[in-house]
């Protein structure tokens, strides 16, 4: 007797239930890399929102120990406030060579979802009056904000608190 040894035809290739376990798969990371993105570039959107904001804010200080006040509003914006949009409080910024050009929100463009800024007298809301008029400055809406965003410094007043107005704010008293 001798060692026989059968051969059979293996057939190659995937079976259907394979297939679809691998586009599966695939799908699934398409998935998660297209929600990484996205979230990669709200953080992003927010990070130029604070930069802009720190930009604005250390512009207004400069301007205020130049002139001795913050710019006024034209309070034709939003409800009054005004945005870099219309340019109103903007332009004394350029004018006296603190900022380059408009700081403009990544994303909105407009009276009510653009950065915005107000000038208050002296006293308004409750503030204290000997300290001056004052300015608040906020950002209407951040990408990936819980409101108030983490970082929101807040301010307010004893008639009034600006941080539930705003995702994030600040402000600052003329003296």
């Amino acid at each position: 007797m001798g060692l026989h040894i059968a051969i059979t035809s293996i057939k190659k290739g995937f079976t259907l239930i394979e297939l679809l376990v691998v586009i599966s798969i695939i799908g699934l990371l398409s998935t998660l890399a297209v929600v990484a993105l996205s979230s990669a570039r709200n953080k992003s959107r927010d990070t130029r929102r604070l930069a802009d904001i720190k930009q604005l804010t250390t512009a207004l200080e400069l301007y205020r120990d130049r002139v001795g006040a913050y710019p006024d509003s034209d309070y034709a914006g939003c409800g009054g406030w005004d945005t870099p949009g219309n340019g109103t409080f903007i332009a004394p910024l350029r004018t006296q060579g603190f900022l380059a050009q408009d700081v403009k929100d990544p994303v909105a463009d407009g009276d009510c979802v653009n950065y915005l800024y107000y000038r208050y007298s002296a006293g308004s809301y409750g503030c204290p009056a000997n300290r001056g008029a004052y300015y608040v400055l906020g950002v209407a809406d951040m990408s990936t904000s819980g409101n108030p965003y983490s970082g929101s410094p807040g301010w307010s007043c004893s008639g009034r608190d600006w941080q539930s107005e705003f995702e994030w704010v600040t402000g600052q008293f003329e003296f």
